[in-house]
């Protein structure tokens, strides 16, 4: 078992043709992830070659991709400007999964694309500005290295792509069941909460790390979900601790304004909801490594 993302997930890449989506499809494929095809509508009909003999063919348009292919994933390696039409795209042939990796889209396109999305309740969107999601052994969807963790039965959710992989290697002894990058954008389209909801259902997954970062209140949120509902044992980190008030930290939704959205409240809330919480990555993982002993004896 996994979240969202599993052996039997069929990616199909809008922008596959594209050097980022040609690169990052190339690593989906060596991965082992089922990858069947790409969507340009400049290209439909060609094909696109990778390593080992692999060559996809790329379509006019998600419906005739998933028609043809059977997919039920979509990765999106689309240019900011063009990105809310390519998932309006996937959300009209109700594609299951949308994956978006793209980054620096205009807030309100993610916006529209997400109410969207919401309105038509066929597709779960991840991201903007996310490095995706993986199942270890069993599918990847995105840009997380896939040879960093092997499969386990923590799950993972992380607002920050390169904490993601530094969580995935330190708990490597372990092993996770799936891993989401949720992206960082003031609008995503699976939240913690979503998450964690998830992992909470997910029979091989035994504990959870929540990673959050600074602004919002997204992880004082997730504090009461956890309080409420979550049973299985959540280990924390908020990244920012150090950053200066009043200031944009790399990801767009990372702003704190006076109290509100500071890496210490956020640890105050989630240790309130008995949410262990690490100061540093290492010493997250630490923590979990705790939990994960218990578990076992």
């Amino acid at each position: 078992m996994a979240i969202f993302l599993d052996s039997s997930s069929t990616i199909i890449v809008q922008g596959m043709t594209g050097s980022e989506g040609m690169k990052h499809t190339q690593r989906m494929l060596r991965s082992g992830a089922n990858v069947v095809g790409g969507v340009n509508a400049r290209k439909a009909g060609q094909r696109a070659s990778f390593a080992d003999g692999v060559e996809l063919p790329v379509f006019g348009t998600v419906a005739e991709a998933m028609e043809a292919t059977g997919a039920n994933v979509s990765v999106v390696f689309v240019p900011p400007a063009f990105t809310k039409d390519a998932v309006v795209e996937a959300v009209d042939a109700a594609m299951p999964l949308c994956v978006i990796i793209t980054e620096g889209i205009p807030v309100r396109d993610t916006a529209e694309f997400y109410a969207y999305a919401r309105e038509a309740g066929t597709t779960r969107l991840i991201g903007p500005n996310c490095p995706g999601l993986i199942s270890p052994g069993q599918s990847n969807a995105g840009i997380i290295p896939a040879d960093i963790t092997p499969p386990g039965r923590i799950g993972l959710v992380s607002k920050s792509g390169t904490l993601t992989y530094q969580m995935m290697y330190e708990l490597k002894d372990f092993g996770f069941s799936t891993c989401v990058g949720i992206g960082g954008d003031p609008v995503i389209g699976t939240t913690h909460i979503d998450c964690l909801e998830a992992f909470e259902a997910d029979p091989d997954t035994d504990a959870i790390v929540m990673i959050g970062e600074i602004g919002g209140d997204a992880e004082e949120r997730a504090a009461a979900y956890i309080a409420e509902h979550v049973t299985k044992p959540v280990v924390g980190y908020v990244a920012g601790f150090t950053a200066p008030e009043g200031k944009t930290m790399g990801h767009a939704g990372a702003i704190v304004s006076g109290s509100s959205g500071t890496a210490a409240a956020k640890k105050e809330a989630l240790e309130a909801a008995g949410v262990r919480v690490g100061k540093t990555p290492s010493e997250t993982a630490d923590l979990m490594r705790e939990v994960m002993r218990g578990l076992q004896g």
